[in-house]
């Protein structure tokens, strides 16, 4: 079965950072599109950030490009999210995701763990 694991979620104040970790056993990993997305409460689940099998291709969502960086290590099965300049907005449950083929939509990405929460204060 394929299974995602997030950690690195917590408590941080407004313009610190944090690093979000993913462990997926997906095989081949190497060869699957990576991605992170967040739902705060009350609202949809929304795109973050992507990053493709080859490393030279990644997509960021316009509130958190600048601000965020996604990267991998195929050696360790590992997707990353760096978050820097946290914004209260940003307060939600991050999730990881694979998929075959990086898409906007999230009905596109089979592949979802469980998710981590990220809360900003003011």
């Amino acid at each position: 079965q394929v299974q995602l694991v997030e950690s690195g979620g917590g408590l941080v104040q407004a313009g610190g950072s944090l690093r979000l970790s993913c462990a997926a056993s997906i095989r081949p990993f190497s060869r699957y599109a990576m991605g992170w997305f967040r739902q705060a409460p009350g609202k949809e689940r929304e795109f973050v950030a992507a990053i493709n099998w080859s490393l030279s291709s990644t997509a960021y969502a316009d509130s958190v490009k600048g601000r965020f960086t996604i990267s991998r290590d195929n050696a360790r099965n590992t997707v990353y999210l760096q978050m820097n300049s946290l914004k209260p907005q940003d307060t939600a449950v991050y999730v990881c995701a694979g998929s075959l083929f990086m898409v906007n939509s999230t009905a596109g990405w089979p592949y979802w763990g469980q998710g981590t929460q990220v809360t900003v204060s003011s």
